[in-house]
């Protein structure tokens, strides 16, 4: 099971994040696109995803992903359960849902620096 707290190690070392309470809900954002939440009694992290491959991540793992409620279908996004994760897993959907959000040279910029 992942914590909020290694979800925020992962994320507040990535470029240009910021992180916010809004609603008792931890957002991730650069700018003013979410691209990561978690939920208030931290068993949910709702990350952005491509919104044509959710169907089949969510069809493929249901115990792990859930589709958004039904007001964020409109979004790229996908929830997944925090105590289905582990920690690589959590870290990757981090960065990829961090990398929709930046532009393509921050990106490079990042795994760059990573070596």
């Amino acid at each position: 099971m992942v914590t909020l707290a290694q979800i925020r190690a992962v994320a507040s070392a990535l470029p240009r994040t910021s992180e916010h309470l809004i609603r008792d809900y931890v957002k991730f954002r650069i700018g003013s696109i979410v691209y990561l939440s978690v939920s208030p009694d931290e068993t949910l992290m709702g990350f952005g995803f491509p919104r044509e491959e959710r169907a089949s991540l969510v069809e493929s793992r249901p115990d792990t992903f859930q589709l958004p409620r039904p007001s964020d279908m409109r979004y790229q996004w996908v929830v997944a359960r925090m105590a289905a994760l582990d920690e690589d897993e959590m870290h990757e959907l981090v960065v990829d849902a961090w990398r929709m959000c930046v532009p393509k040279k921050v990106v490079a910029a990042y795994l760059a620096s990573l070596g």
